[in-house]
């Protein structure tokens, strides 16, 4: 009998053993981002023993990570009733908390889950500065004060100075971050994480070379640690948009390292949603909706998969299947819709609306789409940023009054990078839709020309083109006053640029045109300073027909 006691505490003994080395095995899997292997490993542990708090919290973390958050609040449940470790899962429930922007709530989990600790325990302050950390709307600072209650007692846990180096990069402290990530590694040189993340210290400080050569150091110890490929493909990424002349090359680099990351971790529908996103970034449409189709067929519901499709049915000019997949998507309670969302579906209805030759546009598709647009700048104000180029396509194809409406939305945004461009664009675009001969001029439009010369000549003074286009503008107007001044300041403008700018054909052209329109003003007036102008182009137009028949005809 005693022998068989000592024998069940050993046996006893080796399930304890045996489960802390699943658990292990089970936070290696999440480390290395094999979240589906993660949750069998996790799994497997419940089954063989449901009291597993510690297997639970694991298990919602992950859910949490996969957006499943129906499952997490499952996970986390089934945790606070275990008899080992359940105070954890008050963390992945506060974390919850953080999520719907219950503070007061989401503390009061937190203390619940570190009232117990013992002198020596560290690990709940963790797990709470990464819920801060982890949650929709990080709060870095939060997870620092929390983690400097960790290393009282335990300042050299490398998974306290790992989660130490992520608040401080939150934070944008790099040094801090940097000697932090370089501790952890130090403590425990199992943990490439820590050396990872020093590559990704360097890449956000645009040193992608030197970012690389880190990361190929990772590779050197474990070419199997999959998160590494992903730092790799999003750094030549980087590199692409940073040297246009080689973009393909390092884009299809980008693409084919983070292939290598999906073969080494899983091809979830969580993972395959990653990579879409990055096949956004890339801007890899036909391989977005290669995957997007794989998607549909893993998981019919997930709504997300409605945008990938919408975004990849609309770039490879299928505008019906994008209107069709993204009014689905952005209907849906259930989304997190973007700006992007909205835009894209707005560009689709404006593209199903225009003709063949790309000469006109269907004015209630127009508006429909535009309706949309606004919605994605009600979003995302600098949404209009990625609108410069749609409008100057309009503009292109001579849909002058289509641009107009697309310019205006970014020209009413100072903060815009193309708030210069977009006032320029809105006053040519109301400018010549207003300059036809078939076109009564529309007043309201013409002042909303103006006034966008005007944002151009505060943004930029030496801009003196837009003087003679406010000229043009007034002289629509039928304002002879305004349309005097800003031709003579369009002259005074050039000719204060010297005899080089001057002498150009371009320059003198326009220089006749302000004396003529000057002149033809004064016609009606003063006949002297109508000649007095008209024989200012003589002078550098001899041959003007238009200032001789009209000095001929005053005289």
């Amino acid at each position: 009998m005693k022998t068989f006691k000592i024998f069940g505490l050993l046996l006893l003994a080796t399930v304890s053993v045996g489960h802390a080395q699943d658990i292990n095995q089970a936070k290696k899997a999440i480390d290395a981002e094999k979240y589906e292997e993660a949750k069998t490993i996790l799994k497997s542990i419940l089954q063989a023993k449901p009291s597993n708090g510690m297997a639970s919290f694991l298990l919602g973390n992950v859910y949490l990570n996969q957006s499943v958050k129906d499952s997490a609040t499952i996970s986390f449940g089934k945790g606070l009733a275990a008899t080992e470790a359940a105070r954890f899962n008050h963390i992945g429930l506060g974390q919850m908390d953080l999520d719907r922007n219950d503070t007061i709530a989401a503390n009061a989990k937190f203390i619940l889950a570190t009232k117990d600790m013992r002198k020596k325990d560290f690990e709940e302050y963790v797990y709470v500065a990464r819920a801060y950390m982890n949650a929709e709307k990080p709060n870095y600072k939060a997870a620092l004060a929390v983690l400097k209650r960790a290393i009282v007692n335990n300042p050299m846990d490398a998974q306290v100075q790992l989660a130490l180096g992520d608040a401080y990069y939150g934070l944008s402290n790099q040094n801090d971050a940097y000697k932090a990530y370089r501790d952890a590694f130090s403590a425990d040189n199992t943990l490439l994480r820590a050396k990872m993340q020093l590559g990704v210290l360097l890449k956000g400080a645009k040193s992608y070379d030197e970012a690389s050569k880190a990361y190929n150091e990772v590779i050197a110890i474990n070419a199997n640690y999959g998160p590494v490929y992903r730092e790799l493909a999003e750094t030549y990424y980087k590199i692409a948009r940073n040297k246009p002349s080689k973009a393909a090359e390092n884009f299809k680099i980008a693409i084919d390292y983070y292939q290598k990351y999906m073969d080494l971790t899983d091809y979830s529908i969580h993972s395959r949603m990653r990579r879409a996103d990055f096949l956004i970034l890339a801007k890899e449409y036909k391989a977005l909706e290669e995957e997007a189709n794989k998607m549909i067929e893993l998981d019919k519901v997930n709504p997300r998969i409605f945008r990938y499709l919408g975004y990849a049915a609309f770039e490879n000019g299928n505008v019906d299947k994008a209107i069709q997949s993204l009014e689905t998507f952005t209907s849906n309670p259930a989304s997190k819709i973007i700006a992007k969302d909205f835009q894209v579906l707005g560009l689709a209805k404006i593209k199903k609306g225009t003709s063949a030759d790309g000469l006109a546009i269907d004015p209630i598709a127009f508006e429909s789409g535009l309706v949309s647009i606004k919605k994605s700048i009600e979003m995302e104000p600098l949404a209009v940023e990625d609108l410069n180029e749609v409008g100057k396509k309009l503009f292109g194809q001579k849909l002058y009054k289509e641009a107009a409406a697309i310019f205006e939305l970014g020209a009413n945004n100072a903060e815009s990078k193309t708030y210069l461009d977009d006032n320029l664009y809105l006053g040519l675009s109301l400018y010549y839709a207003n300059n036809k001969k078939d076109v009564k001029p529309e007043v309201a439009g013409l002042q909303k020309a103006d006034a966008a010369f005007d944002k151009v000549l505060v943004a930029s003074p030496s801009y003196y083109e837009a003087y003679i286009f406010k000229a043009r503008t007034n002289s629509l107007m039928e304002n002879d006053e305004n349309t005097i001044k800003f031709y003579e300041a369009y002259v005074a403008a050039v000719i204060a640029k010297g005899t080089e700018e001057t002498a150009k054909p371009a320059v003198i052209k326009k220089i006749a045109e302000s004396y003529n329109t000057i002149g033809a003003t004064y016609a009606n007036t003063d006949k002297v300073k109508a000649v007095e102008y008209f024989n200012k182009t003589l002078a550098i137009d001899p041959t003007n027909a238009y200032a001789l028949s009209s000095i001929k005809q005053l005289k």
